[in-house]
């Protein structure tokens, strides 16, 4: 009973924080709006680490069933019933600690970032139903309360991307987020439609215990999973779902990280592994996946090596890493898949609360090319973007280098083709992540003398934040350490009884790693070694040689015009999808404005015409009225008598 008690007030917490902020955002002392924001999440990480210590306990005991927790029935339709209910386990609770952890800095960090904003409580309530709408997710334990959350946190960032909604293109940008949305999770909802037709239940349990009867590759499972693939493309922006990520750099930057890091985006790779019985039954989805993760990864990647908006880096690295997940969830390394979702977790949220902190200094300027020398302006920033930059570019020993070499080996072990495209890709991330923090923080300034003057650390609100994920940033890693280098991989231990199902449908999919440890460490050195030379190579270019990126007037070489101009992809779309569209609702508007309403509009005009001189026949004449009542009488008459129907 107290454990159901403290699974009910993980997602309440915060939903009663957006409803005092959200309800009396213009009562609330301002003084209180961020203790009350805070709180929630604080809260909830609270109960969510008394749950995780309970379901440990009990797993020590020999028993690692789900905990399952009703709430109430909440649609029956004859046989077929689906409850209101959440689902804890190994899988939810790695989740939840994340989303609520990872969520409560961002919170504390929003307090220091957004207290002079006009709308402060709103933005705080926003942040609150956010969290809400995620644990909802993380927590489901069938389909239908999985989309419930995923809905919601899709609302909530068309309410967060365009919370300055003075701006029109942040209103663009809020938009294009919730369109590109709807168009993956129209895919996500036919996949559950057909779970419902071909499992009868939307329940994880009872799905996945049907599906591991069915034969690898079942036809039925291939569109489940393939329809599933679309919703997480659109949430977990993979190609061509892509492009509203990057544009949601429009929000706050507590956004950002809370969009990016620790949540939304992450609901794909979530959904994947949750479903993970599913994806092993499906080889086809899974090499499709990859093929989609590669391309997405290494587009991403080569669009990063060039911008020069300080949190546009940070979107495009997002977008690879997700890759990356992807990646490694395509060869079924599932536990590597959510290793890197949890480091990436703490060095991206660490990134973009530290760009945040630099653009707070920076009088919101984003432009790196006007900044320059800043660490000695903003040494916690600089160091914690460091160890941020340290982790995300693999570079051992930081939380980074171990879950995406757990994912390169996966997939050396799959296919060596997709391994150096992987690989390449690293080193790529390894450049563009340098070349950001030697541009930004390093050399001369190149701001304003207004700009310098006012150059400040961020206050404590802020700062915490940083030092707390720049400690997860290096120790994250060690969760998981290769036996090769004496460790023991604990995170895959404690997972293994949510893939029991995928190993017995496909045992021959899991066999053992076939890598001596002297292949191992080849892999290690390589993704190592890349990296670091990356690092070398943005070194001599911006700190030797002092190489400054053009103005945007300047006419570049054509590879890096196109790299510039992001493929012009959106501009692609525009002209392909965008402008036909609205071409054809114009068309519809136009015949619904000329034709439908013409008709209307004209049948309204003869009927008053007609009564306008109908009317002049009411004179008032007694023996006129007798005459039109006669005639009437006899026009029915004939009518009747003479006239066959």
């Amino acid at each position: 009973m107290q454990t159901d008690l403290l699974i009910l007030l993980i997602p309440l917490l915060p939903l009663i924080g957006f409803i005092i902020n959200g309800i009396g955002f213009r009562k609330v002392p301002t003084s209180l709006v961020g203790i009350i924001g805070a709180l929630g999440p604080l809260a909830a990480f609270a109960c969510v680490l008394l749950v995780f210590d309970g379901f440990t306990t009990i797993s020590e005991l020999g028993n690692a069933a789900p905990i399952r927790t009703v709430l109430f029935d909440w649609i029956t339709v004859g046989h077929f019933n689906i409850p209101f209910s959440f689902q804890i386990d190994q899988l939810s609770l790695i989740m939840l600690l994340i989303v609520t952890g990872v969520g409560s800095l961002i919170h504390i960090y929003s307090i220091g970032y957004m207290k002079h904003d006009d709308g402060y409580g709103k933005f705080m309530a926003f942040l609150n139903l956010f969290l809400f709408f995620m644990l909802l997710l993380v927590m489901g334990s069938n389909y239908v309360v999985m989309f419930i959350g995923w809905e919601g946190v899709g609302l909530c960032s068309y309410l967060l991307i365009g919370f300055w909604n003075k701006n029109t293109s942040y209103n663009n940008a809020a938009r294009k987020a919730f369109v590109m949305n709807r168009i993956g999770d129209l895919g996500f909802l036919l996949g559950i439609f057909m779970i419902m037709g071909a499992f009868g239940t939307v329940e994880y349990l009872e799905v996945f215990e049907q599906a591991a009867g069915f034969p690898v590759s079942d036809p039925t499972v291939v569109a489940i999973t393939m329809l599933l693939f679309v919703g997480a493309m659109g949430k977990s922006a993979q190609i061509p779902l892509y492009t509203w990520l990057p544009d949601a750099m429009a929000g706050p930057t507590p956004v950002s990280a809370l969009i990016h890091a620790a949540t939304m985006v992450t609901a794909g790779i979530y959904m994947v592994v949750r479903s993970n019985v599913l994806y092993t039954l499906s080889p086809i989805t899974l090499e499709i996946m990859g093929g989609i993760a590669i391309a997405t990864a290494l587009l991403a990647a080569s669009i990063g090596l060039v911008q020069n908006d300080i949190k546009k880096v940070l979107a495009y690295s997002t977008v690879s890493q997700l890759g990356y997940m992807f990646l490694g969830l395509s060869v079924m390394g599932y536990t590597s898949g959510m290793f890197h979702v949890m480091t990436h977790a703490f060095f991206k949220a660490l990134l973009f609360l530290g760009a945040g902190s630099v653009i707070h200094a920076m009088a919101d300027e984003q432009d790196i090319r006007k900044m320059g020398g800043l660490r000695k302006y903003l040494p916690v920033t600089y160091w914690t973007f460091l160890i941020a930059t340290i982790a995300i570019s693999g570079i051992p020993p930081f939380a980074g280098f171990f879950s995406k070499d757990e994912i390169l080996m996966h997939v050396y072990e799959h296919n060596k083709f997709l391994w150096i495209l992987g690989v390449i890709g690293s080193a790529m991330t390894s450049f563009y992540m340098f070349r950001l923090l030697f541009l930004t923080f390093f050399g001369r300034f190149r701001g304003t003398e207004h700009t310098r003057e006012h150059l400040h650390e961020s206050p404590a609100t802020m700062t915490v934040p940083l030092l707390v994920l720049a400690v997860l940033s290096v120790i994250g890693g060690f969760f998981n350490v290769p036996e090769a280098l004496g460790g023991s991989a604990h995170l895959a231990e404690f997972l293994n009884p949510i893939f029991e199902l995928s190993h017995k449908v496909r045992p021959e999919a899991f066999n053992e790693t076939l890598l001596t440890h002297s292949e191992e460490y080849m892999l290690m050195g390589i993704s190592s070694g890349v990296a670091i030379l990356s690092l070398v190579v943005a070194y001599v270019l911006y700190i030797q040689r002092v190489t400054m990126p053009e103005p945007d007037t300047v006419d570049r070489p054509v590879v890096e015009k196109v790299l510039y101009n992001k493929y012009y992809i959106d501009e692609l779309y525009e002209t392909i999808i965008v402008k036909p569209t609205r071409g054809l609702s114009d068309a519809f508007y136009s015949f619904g404005e000329f034709i439908i309403d013409g008709v209307v509009n004209g049948i309204g005009w003869g009927v008053k015409q007609t009564s306008g001189q109908l009317r002049k026949m009411q004179t008032g004449s007694i023996g006129f009225y007798l005459f039109a009542m006669v005639v009437s009488i006899a026009t029915i008459l004939w009518l009747r008598f003479f006239i066959k129907f």
